[in-house]
């Protein structure tokens, strides 16, 4: 689990999984809940807190969960599957982005550095509930804001990181993109925290992946894998024409999504190259 408390890995991990749908532009449904727990090691009231979890997210959602499966398992695992609707033609896929497109990232980054230093004991409470509720906040609003947008490509940022999200969406585009790092927003203390080595073995593993498709200029080791983190629960990857973005980050900004910013753009036509300026 990505955090002690068992409500807030409930419904942490259902936000992760509505995040597929609204990726793509669509409606969810309703979800079926995916369970394993330690019966034997653990209270059923733990279980019944991870659910509720699930559900309180779901119904912020919109959707009904329609039922689900567990299983006995030595360690508590918790997922949802989530079904959606959109129309063929309207599905936003991580393909798409064009020369010119500018790319907005609506959450910082930075959770699974903060839930490595929050196992360690290294985090107040206070940024430990401000971790908590980012991961917990559903990508509902970005989402639903896209249809009024001419939206090329868009992806959610998990767990292979910014770059390999965006290198994902890059590749398939068949377009170079330039990265702006003074320009992605950050999670209070994450940078100190990998300044001090407090970093996730997920992490160096996206990095190691990444580093053929990303020129990262004179950005020191640990700035690459504050770029390469692996998020749980991240924002929004959105690539979308300049003439749309100011309004489109401007929605965002009056819905509350504070953090949202313009962090890189599509250069031209190319492999998918990502280069990352300071």
């Amino acid at each position: 689990p990505i955090v002690d408390n068992p409500y807030d890995f409930g419904a942490i991990a259902a936000a992760n999984a509505l995040s597929d749908i609204y990726a793509m532009g669509a409606k969810p449904i309703f979800g079926l809940n995916i369970a394993a727990f330690p019966e034997d090691a653990l209270p059923l009231s733990v279980l019944e807190q991870i659910l509720k979890g699930a559900q309180d997210k779901a119904t912020e959602a919109g959707i009904a969960i329609l039922g689900g499966h567990t299983i006995e398992d030595p360690e508590p695992k918790y997922g949802m599957v989530v079904s959606g609707v959109i129309h063929p033609d309207k599905i936003i896929k991580n393909a798409g982005a064009k020369p010119g497109d500018v790319l907005i990232l609506t959450k910082p980054i930075g959770t699974g550095i903060l839930s490595t230093a929050i196992k360690r004991g290294m985090v107040d409470e206070d940024l430990k509930k401000e971790v908590t509720a980012l991961m917990a906040t559903l990508n509902k609003i970005p989402a639903e804001l896209m249809s009024e947008f001419e939206v090329h490509a868009c992806t959610d940022v998990t767990g292979f990181g910014l770059m390999g999200h965006l290198k994902e969406m890059s590749n398939a585009s068949q377009c170079d993109v330039e990265v702006s790092f003074s320009n992605v927003p950050w999670i209070r203390e994450a940078q100190n925290l990998a300044t001090a080595g407090i970093i996730p073995g997920g992490t160096y593993n996206n990095l190691d992946f990444v580093k053929p498709f990303v020129d990262f200029g004179n950005l020191s080791r640990t700035q690459q894998l504050l770029l390469c983190d692996a998020q749980t629960s991240g924002g929004l990857l959105v690539a979308l024409p300049e003439n749309d973005a100011g309004k489109y980050l401007e929605s965002l900004m009056k819905s509350g999504l504070k953090e949202a910013s313009v962090i890189g753009k599509f250069l031209n036509d190319g492999k998918g190259l990502i280069k990352v300026i300071e």
